[in-house]
């Protein structure tokens, strides 16, 4: 796997890092990458959460999962 498809992945990849007052931190991986591949990475990161949706029986992607989670969290 090339430097850039490794980049793509990480870019892709559902999980942001969060600093200690619980932002998310925007990815390195996006920020390394160069307009084409920032297109591969939102392709890759498309066609994940729609495979995601698929095979969850309630139709959501970890991403939907993780902002309901958050906006049920929120209002504790």
């Amino acid at each position: 796997m090339s430097s850039e498809e490794i980049l793509i992945e990480a870019a892709a990849a559902a999980f942001r890092a969060r600093n200690p007052a619980g932002e998310i931190l925007p990815s390195s991986a996006w920020m390394d990458l160069d307009a084409e591949g920032r297109v591969a990475a939102h392709d890759v990161a498309a066609r994940s959460r729609l495979l995601e949706a698929a095979l969850d029986p309630d139709g959501l992607s970890s991403t939907a999962r993780a902002v309901l989670l958050r906006i049920a969290g929120a209002g504790r």
